[in-house]
């Protein structure tokens, strides 16, 4: 059981950049998801009223998004710091963009994206929740929306890069490692035989 649509979203010029040094990847797994649901019936677990409550704005789209925060929230989590100039085209070429901001600091403190062909296929990146906020129900709550989104637009395959610790936090949002037998594969030039 996979999961369906067509994603889009433009980024604007409003993001902010700033140069800032870049550090080895960590190291990801892949997994996929399915599901028979129809998109709009996928269950969230907060709605956006609920987050507003306590304190957080959810907005899809990467408008009003700064990179140099987002890029501190990826590095408190242990992702490298990446150059600013490749997060914004890296948005350019993502289809569905969710972030949650906290209303008080106005920094996102949660995020994800999904690129993917449109028709068939996405693949969600970067799911981040800064450490100070973990726990309380923010990955969750972008990863089911972004789930819904994706849904809803008929996404068939729906796969994710995980690091090897967090797949436990997934597995009850739908994922499953090596869904009917499929294994996933990465390109490594360090692994390349001559």
């Amino acid at each position: 059981m996979l999961l369906r649509g067509t994603i889009s979203a433009a980024l604007p010029p409003s993001v902010r950049l700033r140069a800032s040094p870049t550090r080895t990847p960590a190291r990801a797994v892949a997994v996929g998801a399915s599901s028979s649901c129809g998109g709009r019936d996928y269950p969230l677990s907060i709605s956006d009223a609920a987050l507003e409550t306590r304190g957080f704005v959810l907005r899809r789209g990467s408008e009003g998004l700064d990179l140099d925060e987002l890029n501190a929230v990826f590095v408190a989590v242990g992702f490298p710091r990446r150059d600013p100039e490749k997060i914004r085209v890296a948005l350019e070429h993502t289809q569905a963009v969710l972030w949650v901001e906290h209303r008080k600091s106005r920094r996102p403190v949660a995020f994800a994206r999904a690129t993917g062909d449109g028709v068939f296929n996405a693949i969600i990146w970067d799911v981040v929740v800064d450490p100070s906020f973990q726990g309380i129900g923010l990955g969750k709550a972008i990863i089911e929306r972004l789930l819904q989104e994706l849904l809803r637009r008929g996404i068939s395959n729906i796969a994710l890069y995980s690091e090897p610790r967090v797949l436990g936090f997934y597995r009850p949002l739908g994922f499953v490692a090596d869904p009917d037998g499929i294994r996933g594969m990465v390109y490594s030039k360090k692994h390349k035989k001559k």
